[in-house]
């Protein structure tokens, strides 16, 4: 029996009215041959998820009128109904069968998809005072259930309890360069601004007749020996997707042109080595 659209609570409608619908960013191909979304598409999800759950749908019924309203042309709304298969992240407790919104694409013949028995992961967060009913937290909030998807949803999550786990970066505190005793030697040093106030660093050394090197450090000391992050690591999409483009002028402290003017490029080098985030 197909659920009546009035248990859709009004919560929901909200958030998805006049949100852009669920586009695929660019993907990866894993070693088995899978496409997988990139990490930097996935990690915002992740992190910002009060809950991820592993569920199968087992119906829908397509939303029209008002309480369709700011959907993208091409894509319908439905209300889902799932069966959860498991909790892969999350403190609530969620029942066997959830409901939730979302919206998806129609095939190239005005066709709504097929829901029934898709297994999907939900990025969502819980409904106050319906325990059945789930509110995806955003655009790309339901993504098709894959081994590699399941496999980088929960590495993912488990970086993101660590007790060092980076928190987001809000922004650049303070950034210098120091000259050395040699000509081309030197280190420019950048504070980064963060959500929880802990600190961010990153260290750029210059030594005359080698390339430069960076490094990120965590923590009240600067170490250059920490090295940069790993790529595909939680830090990395810290650092990648959420430092500005350029170093703000008002960042830099040194007033000698020649100084700033280093610190500048040696934030462009760190960005440039860091790669574009695809996010």
């Amino acid at each position: 029996m197909k659920p009546a659209l009035a248990i859709a609570p009004l919560a929901l409608l909200t958030c998805l009215a006049g949100a852009a619908s669920p586009l695929l960013a660019a993907q990866l191909v894993s070693e088995s041959g899978e496409i997988v979304p990139p990490y930097e598409e996935i990690a915002p999800l992740v992190v910002d998820a009060p809950l991820i759950v592993d569920a199968r749908t087992t119906s829908a019924v397509r939303i029209t009128g008002t309480e369709a309203a700011g959907l993208a042309p091409g894509y319908a709304r439905f209300y889902v109904m799932a069966d959860v298969q498991a909790l892969v992240s999350g403190a609530s407790i969620v029942p066997k069968m959830v409901g939730y919104l979302v919206d998806m694409p129609l095939d190239a013949r005005g066709r709504p998809p097929r829901f029934k028995r898709e297994r999907v992961l939900l990025f969502a967060r819980p409904v106050s005072g319906r325990a059945d009913q789930l509110q995806l937290i955003g655009n790309h909030a339901q993504r098709q259930w894959t081994p590699g998807l399941d496999a980088l949803v929960r590495r993912i999550a488990r970086e993101s309890v660590q007790p060092d786990a980076p928190p987001a970066i809000t922004g650049i505190g303070s950034a210098f360069h120091v000259p050395g005793t040699l000509p081309g030697e030197g280190e420019t040093q950048i504070f980064l601004n963060t959500e929880t106030g802990d600190p961010i660093s990153l260290i750029v050394l210059r030594r005359p007749g080698q390339d430069p090197r960076w490094a990120v450090s965590l923590g009240e000391i600067v170490d250059d020996s920490a090295g940069p992050p790993a790529r595909e690591t939680l830090l990395w999409y810290r650092l990648s997707c959420g430092l500005p483009e350029t170093l703000p002028a008002q960042a830099i402290v040194s007033e000698e042109p020649g100084n700033a003017a280093i610190a500048r490029a040696d934030y462009q080098f760190v960005r440039r080595s860091l790669g574009r985030c695809a996010n």
